[in-house]
């Protein structure tokens, strides 16, 4: 698909301006050539691939994507408070992740590379100058990736793995891991490896693949917004910036999400929270 999304871009604006672009990403143009290139190899193949092998392939689309929408919808007020909440949670283990060293040189520092080409990658692709930019990425990053991601990863991959290892826990850990290592960002490996490991609780949890894409969407969606108002100055304090809490705030983060995570549980399954009566 990334071939074929060349060969459109290519098509469409023509080769030597995608070859600067190739060279230098501050190429006027580069943003919207970026997201037709982002959007037609990437996000559309991963929306599709999961229709297909679940109605086409293997033929179980509800067991597979989980678009059951008989659940509690309180659950999704629940979802809201814990990703908000979790915020400090997920800053503590990106600074623990930043300061891991790999035994192999070479290997950190080919990491390191990878993380500094998607970084560029992502401030041109968040480059917004207008409301319009704004509202196109909070669908496209926020909306449409993360029911893209929520239906490869929880639904098909989770789904495969739950059969292959009779065990639940095992596919959401296996499914988390997988999840993170494709985004190719080892410095960002463990925050987002936990908040597939949520994902993967908030489906199996309530049947359903909404809650996670709920809360999919509202991880993303908060990150481009931030990222919006961080750009035209209406908020002063960069959404990439890696202490913005306190210890004391990681530690209350960490006890709240448990609690609401337990509450999730309990309304969404009947089982009652640890220690209930």
């Amino acid at each position: 698909m990334m071939l074929v999304g060349m060969l459109i871009v290519i098509g469409i604006y023509g080769l030597d301006k995608v070859m600067q672009i190739s060279l230098q990403l501050s190429t006027p143009g580069a943003t919207d050539i970026l997201w037709m290139l982002q959007f037609i190899s990437t996000t559309i193949p991963l929306l599709i691939a999961p229709v297909v092998f679940s109605y086409l392939i293997v033929k179980e689309p509800q067991a597979y994507l989980r678009t059951n929408a008989q659940f509690p919808w309180g659950l999704m007020v629940l979802v809201l408070f814990i990703m908000f909440v979790s915020l400090p949670l997920i800053e503590w283990l990106g600074n623990i992740n930043k300061h891991m060293i790999l035994p192999f040189k070479g290997l950190q520092d080919w990491m390191q590379e990878k993380e500094d080409a998607a970084q560029k990658m992502v401030a041109v692709l968040l480059e917004m100058k207008t409301i319009g930019s704004l509202i196109k990425n909070v669908l496209l990053v926020g909306l449409l990736t993360a029911i893209a991601e929520e239906f490869i990863f929880r639904g098909v991959i989770q789904t495969i793995f739950t059969r292959w290892t009779k065990s639940t826990n095992w596919a959401i850990w296996i499914t988390a891991i997988i999840f993170s290592a494709i985004h190719f960002q080892f410095f960002g490996f463990l925050p987002r490896m936990i908040l597939g490991v949520l994902l993967g609780y908030l489906v199996v949890w309530s049947g359903s693949i909404w809650p996670a894409v709920w809360a999919h969407f509202i991880n993303n969606g908060t990150g481009v917004v931030a990222m919006y108002l961080y750009q035209h100055k209406k908020i002063a304090l960069n959404p990439e910036a890696q202490h913005m809490f306190d210890y004391k705030s990681y530690l209350f983060s960490l006890i709240i999400v448990v609690f609401l995570l337990l509450m999730y549980r309990y309304i969404a399954t009947g089982k009652k929270p640890l220690g209930a009566n």
